[in-house]
């Protein structure tokens, strides 16, 4: 039987969803660490121990395999299906964003800066660079305040959509212009008298044991 017997499947090697995985993981790695510039195709495939040519086939620039890698670090940060349920808004965005291990933060700020140099560099990316940076985040915000919506915690007048962006907007901010990460002192205060305000609720600060956050962990 020759080659050319065989069927499509068995010429080829089928795409393995764990190796993606470990491509876009390398390529988020040596984001952080050399930045766009210093970043190339090259490199990636030797961290993730991977075929050039594998990579070229399914990102054909270094823009498509670094778009691709920072939806794929952020989809990996926000499930759903598990978004913390306290009982209120303002305990909901606190556990949503609470702090995680140092270097996991600091990984995910030096990438998302090596994105921002991307844009800067590649016309007409801006929008698509922010889009899958932060879409998860706007998302799950959003998720939170129509369930809170529909607990009756906030008005059905309440500007959902806009009220969803604006701690994604300061944590880019921070990150990408500051290089420093929103703590928890002021994640309460935008919570509190930025976010709930907008959305017509009251700005409370119920103890601890209210919202759910009273241990970490």
């Amino acid at each position: 039987m020759t080659n050319n017997d065989l069927p499509v499947a068995a010429r080829g090697r089928k795409r393995d969803p764990e190796r993606d995985v470990a491509i876009l993981e390398a390529t988020i790695d040596l984001l952080a660490e050399v930045g766009y510039d210093g970043l190339s195709t090259a490199k990636v495939a030797d961290r993730a121990q991977a075929g050039k040519g594998t990579l070229y086939r399914r990102w054909p620039t270094k823009t498509d395999l670094v778009l691709d890698a920072v939806a794929h670090m952020k989809a990996q940060q926000i499930d759903l299906e598990a978004l913390p349920d306290t009982g209120s808004l303002r305990g909901d965005l606190l556990a949503m964003f609470r702090p995680q291990d140092g270097a996991k933060v600091d990984r995910i700020l030096r990438a998302m800066a090596g994105v921002v140099s991307m844009i800067s560099q590649v016309p007409g990316l801006a929008d698509t660079g922010d889009y899958s940076i932060f879409e998860p985040w706007i998302t799950a915000n959003a998720v939170l305040m129509e369930r809170a919506q529909a607990r009756g915690d906030i008005p059905p007048t309440a500007d959902i959509a806009l009220a969803a962006q604006i701690i994604p907007s300061m944590a880019a901010y921070r990150a990408l212009i500051l290089r420093v990460a929103i703590d928890r002192d002021l994640l309460e205060r935008l919570v509190e008298q930025v976010v709930l305000p907008a959305l017509g609720e009251s700005s409370v600060n119920p103890s601890p044991s209210q919202d759910g956050m009273g241990q970490d962990g």
